[in-house]
């Protein structure tokens, strides 16, 4: 049995298609329980990252063990601990939610016992005898994360989640992730949507042109490599015309003298009205250390 703190190691790895490198020397560490993310733009290699963790290519170089299980060596064992789910939503759109499951529990010859327990994780368990055709993006792709976790994985690898879906699908998708976090699942999930990173992972790391460029939680990051900056009100000076807002807002950055000065004699004008702090995003972390914009 694997004792090590760590669920999934990455050491090393590289994989190249051909004359192109996609993933060159990628080394991270996943602890057990946690929502880990790894960042970056489309062609980053975060999709052939997790094609290689979980088994479905070899690298070229490096080695990675998930949930104790060599990779390439032990591919059959890696398989029946952990669960993958892919943009495409290949799902029966006749058969209701039950029966979807109930044919891949049949397939793969697990309890099916098992299908009201993972659409009770997902939210779906009163929904569950309509058909696939009538549910949303979002509940579709909670059907295919209930679909993952039939066999009950240690690891579940999400790469994409919520690309195409709409504010709320997303937010309800997250919700579920965060729930099989705190039910002890280990979840690696890939985005470009930094936003929704820095709420719902632990712990990430940016992938630039296929290298790991950054590793920490995303407070660190943001501690480390962004600008620290307040958001200050101020009553405006002359007094706006009638119509206008009274009220201007700038930006400083503390760490600049010119900016400290002219806050110093903001306040000594008596016109500061409100003083909060502005992080930077995780987006402008990622700019700032992998020099790559996401666009």
């Amino acid at each position: 049995m694997n004792t090590s703190r760590y669920i999934i190691e990455a050491r090393h790895l590289s994989r190249t298609f051909g004359i192109r490198e996609a993933v060159t020397d990628v080394s991270f560490c996943v602890r057990r329980g946690e929502i880990f993310g790894l960042l970056g733009p489309n062609g980053a290699g975060k999709t052939t990252t997790i094609r290689m963790l979980t088994g479905q290519i070899d690298p070229s170089h490096g080695s990675a063990s998930v949930a104790g299980f060599d990779v390439v060596r032990e591919r059959t064992a890696l398989k029946e601990c952990i669960g993958v789910v892919f943009e495409d939503q290949n799902l029966y759109e006749r058969l209701s939610a039950k029966l979807n499951l109930e044919f891949f529990c049949w397939l793969y010859r697990l309890p099916k016992i098992r299908v009201d327990a993972v659409l009770n994780l997902v939210g779906l368990r009163e929904r569950a005898k309509e058909p696939i055709r009538n549910f949303s993006s979002g509940m579709k792709q909670r059907i295919m994360v209930a679909r993952a976790l039939l066999h009950q994985p240690r690891v579940l690898f999400l790469d994409e989640p919520t690309r195409g879906l709409d504010p709320i699908a997303a937010r309800e998708l997250r919700q579920t992730i965060a729930t099989l976090s705190q039910e002890g699942i280990t979840v690696l999930v890939t985005t470009h949507l930094m936003e929704e990173a820095d709420h719902l992972c632990q712990r990430v790391a940016f992938l630039a042109n296929g290298r790991i460029v950054a590793n920490d939680t995303p407070y660190n990051l943001k501690l480390a490599h962004g600008k620290r900056k307040l958001v200050v009100v101020l009553a405006a000076d002359p007094p706006a015309d009638e119509g206008s807002s009274p009220f201007i807002e700038r930006m400083l950055h503390i760490d600049s003298h010119a900016d400290q000065a002219l806050l110093v004699q903001w306040m000594s004008q008596g016109r500061i009205q409100s003083i909060h702090s502005c992080e930077a995003t995780l987006e402008e972390v990622f700019v700032s250390v992998a020099g790559v914009c996401l666009n």
